[in-house]
């Protein structure tokens, strides 16, 4: 159990988080406020959600994921399971470039403004990683990525 998976989600509370991602995952989903890791049970993820400022501001991050588990195919089903379109990080490294997972389970790049401030970061103007945008066109980050600009794909082939 190495993974760290870092997540956001458009507009939904913390506590109806939980117990989707448990379903989601198929595993016990504790509260990392909570978590004792003394009486951690061994199939257990530990999750920390919370609300941060910006367009899809709830944050979710998991811990200690088993290996075996398809992120893209898990934050799908937390994705239908809410009713709400997720993010994820890209393979980019580009702060501002994520992965747009829709409650159908369709997954294409988005890119966003990303602004540093006390209480996170804040991501704000979302638009389409579109070789119609200058910024994705030629040699940009975008199309070093396995999503290359205009790509929607479905989750089994994100898999």
């Amino acid at each position: 159990m190495t993974e760290l998976w870092n997540w956001r989600i458009d507009r939904v509370r913390p506590v109806e988080v939980y117990p989707a991602l448990a379903e989601a995952l198929g595993r016990v989903v504790m509260p990392l406020a909570v978590a004792d890791p003394a009486r951690l049970p061994a199939y257990a993820v530990v999750c920390d959600v919370w609300q941060a400022p910006g367009e899809f501001s709830t944050v979710v991050d998991c811990y200690g994921v088993p290996d075996r588990l398809s992120e893209h195919a898990s934050i799908a089903a937390l994705a239908r399971l809410l009713g709400r379109n997720c993010l994820l990080r890209d393979d980019t490294l580009d702060a501002g470039r994520h992965l747009l997972v829709a409650p159908d389970g369709t997954v294409r790049p988005v890119h966003f403004d990303v602004r540093d401030t006390d209480d996170g970061e804040v991501l704000s103007r979302r638009r389409l990683c579109t070789v119609g945008d200058p910024g994705c066109r030629g040699w940009s980050q975008c199309h070093r990525s396995r999503w290359a600009p205009d790509t929607v794909a479905p989750v089994l082939a994100a898999a």
